[in-house]
């Protein structure tokens, strides 16, 4: 893996900084972005070879990150490891096992062998992972097409996740209105 690119997406420093060291020393290009956005940014600039990816960040979320990559075919084929110390939120918006959508979890805080495993998890579901395949309509003239489709697609992931939000919003209400009645 010498000279292989790892994007670390955290916003905390301490994070990162632990990545690094983790990893063994001089084999790795490690990218760090402290939010979403930023990652975004590294992801299509320097098209890493392993994306470490907080799922609770600033600016952009980790699960709209996630849908970001997924929806681009050439993403989608990085692997990709989620971090969070709190899976249940992931579980929220990405049902387990988490193998089956082709990216491994690890949960904060890690140790270096919990890290190289995920990592190494996380190359072998990659290579799994199904090859996307090309708008049917892939026709020169149908660039804004695709491109509306892809639009819509991300719109239709927020919706689903602003739906998922409210449900469990509404969950917690119910909730509350059932211990106040008793």
């Amino acid at each position: 893996m010498a000279g292989q690119k790892i994007l670390v997406i955290d916003d905390s420093k301490v994070i990162r900084v632990r990545v690094r060291e983790m990893l063994p020393q001089g084999n790795f290009e490690v990218l760090e972005a402290k939010d979403g956005e930023e990652g975004l940014k590294l992801i299509r600039q320097a098209r890493p070879n392993l994306i470490m990816l907080d799922f609770l960040l600033p600016k952009v979320s980790g699960w709209e990150v996630y849908q970001k990559v997924q929806a681009h075919p050439e993403l989608s084929k990085i692997p990709l490891v989620i971090m969070s110390g709190r899976e249940e939120e992931v579980m929220e918006k990405i049902p387990k096992p988490f193998e089956k959508h082709f990216f491994a979890f690890i949960a904060k805080p890690f140790e270096k062998k919990q890290l190289t495993e995920a990592i190494k998890s996380a190359m072998v579901l990659a290579k799994k992972k199904p090859v996307p395949e090309a708008p049917a309509a892939a026709a020169p003239t149908s660039g804004a097409g695709a491109a509306e489709i892809q639009a819509m697609t991300v719109k239709m992931a927020k919706m689903q996740a602003e739906i998922d939000a409210l449900k469990k919003q509404m969950t917690q209400v119910i909730t509350i209105i059932k211990q106040k009645l008793k």
